[in-house]
């Protein structure tokens, strides 16, 4: 079996702890799993609002799973009354919306006082089933993991749970102006470590994190990478044509932030970075766009215009471009488009954006926090800074702004790159975790029953 291996933080003394990549065997795969995502739909359009990386991970993996015969019932909270109980996303995968609290004006700060009635709708659907109608459930967030806790046990079922991210990793790490987590999260995060029966980590690093921070049980955590879409994020026609559908001049320097627009992303950073590349290089404004493509999101509702006041203090409104957040199909067109993407965020649990862009045949550069160093392959398709101070992310642009033929040849590395992130790999492993988690889950319950 295949291994990951990993150092505990930056000790050089930490015990190095091994973490299977799958857990392989020859046991029954689950026939049906129930999915949880309370506080964001995979309906939902990332970048708005609490949609992100999240909704996208869960969307392509559930897909993947039909593809391999598990059928996937993906549980939400409705966040609007004409939407009907059901929806078909794919054939064999189901989307589920579960009244709980109002339709709309509910932040995830508010959720944890509805997860008792979002319970009681993931009980009411399974009521109307068979015995044994699920095989496994799979939550997604803490706040999934505390319905996915109860629903487990309530069915005799294994629970699998993926963080995606994590309150003391964060609170580790917080912007300027951000708000740290919540002790009730800690809590949660801990409490839910400890009840899963598999935990899947997006990397090597989140999974030491895991142990390091929540005490989990290294034998019980599977690294899994996060996939991408390969058929929609991929070089197409080229930068040119996808130029040319945006309306951006073909000779321009174009460093892109693609994402929610949140002190957690760092979109600052970037700003700050060009104010500097201007003020070294002057020629270069009048040949530099830097799109912004997202919308406010959790700490950055509170001042939705901040970044486009930062933009007018810098100086570089001309320059600068705010769009709102897109589809897939039109995002990866502005990833094909830019000559550089820019991901200065203060904490990745992966960094699916960068290997969409990398998908696209665009080079990142981005902070070496979190998965990024796994997402971006430094020096080869794009380059990683320590810290975020905006000179070193004006020294890194700089080269690309130069060089041409930086951007084309990295931007080849890192489509070469990225084909190795599929979903139907990260589909396969996911779905040894499951069948490995059935098999414990039963020899389990057979020790007790003697």
């Amino acid at each position: 079996m295949s291994q990951y291996v990993s150092r505990l933080g930056s000790n050089r003394m930490a015990p190095r702890l091994r973490f299977p990549g799958a857990f392989p065997g020859s046991h029954r795969k689950p026939r049906r799993i129930a999915m949880l995502s309370v506080h964001t739909s995979p309906l939902h359009q990332p970048g708005t609002g609490d949609a992100g990386g999240m909704n996208v991970y869960i969307v392509e993996l559930a897909k993947r799973l039909a593809t391999i015969n598990i059928e996937v019932e993906i549980f939400t909270r409705a966040t609007t009354g004409a939407l009907p109980s059901a929806v078909e996303l794919a054939p064999g995968v189901l989307v589920r919306h579960v009244d709980a609290g109002p339709y709309e004006g509910l932040a995830k700060e508010d959720l944890p006082a509805q997860l008792c009635a979002f319970t009681h709708g993931v009980m009411q659907a399974w009521a109307g089933q068979r015995p044994g109608y699920y095989d496994l459930v799979h939550s997604h967030y803490w706040l999934s993991g505390h319905v996915g806790w109860l629903a487990a046990q309530r069915w005799g079922v294994p629970l699998v749970h993926a963080m995606h991210t994590m309150a003391k990793v964060k609170n580790a790490a917080l912007a300027d102006g951000d708000t740290p987590e919540p002790a009730a999260r800690v809590i949660g995060e801990t409490q839910i470590v400890s009840a899963a029966d598999r935990l899947i980590a997006n990397t090597a690093e989140e999974a030491d994190e895991l142990v390091r921070f929540y005490e989990a049980d290294p034998a019980g955590v599977a690294v899994v990478h996060p996939g991408v879409n390969l058929e929609r994020f991929r070089p197409a026609d080229g930068r040119a044509a996808a130029r040319n559908r945006l309306g951006l001049p073909q000779d321009a320097f174009v460093p892109l932030f693609a994402g929610r627009i949140q002190p957690l992303k760092a979109p600052d950073v970037l700003l700050r970075a060009v104010a500097v590349l201007l003020d070294c290089d002057p020629s270069l404004r009048s040949r530099m766009i830097v799109p912004v493509v997202g919308g406010p999101s959790g700490s950055g509702l509170a001042k939705p215009e901040g970044l486009q006041k930062l933009a007018a203090r810098l100086g570089i409104t001309d320059v600068v471009r705010f769009h709102p957040p897109v589809g897939q199909d039109q995002l990866a067109d502005w990833f094909r488009a830019a000559s550089v993407l820019v991901m200065p965020s203060y904490s990745e649990s992966f960094g699916l954006v960068a290997i969409e862009a990398q998908a696209a045949g665009t080079p990142v550069v981005a902070a070496a926090v979190g998965g990024l160093p796994v997402a971006v392959r430094d020096g080869a398709s794009g380059f990683l800074i320590p810290g975020h101070d905006p000179q070193a992310y004006a020294r890194q642009l700089a080269r690309f702004a130069e060089s041409p033929e930086l951007v084309a040849r990295m931007g080849a590395a890192a489509a070469a790159h990225a084909q190795g992130f599929g979903w139907g790999t990260a589909a396969s492993a996911t779905a040894d975790v499951y069948t490995a988690a059935l098999h414990e889950h039963r020899r389990r319950v057979r020790l007790r029953h003697g």
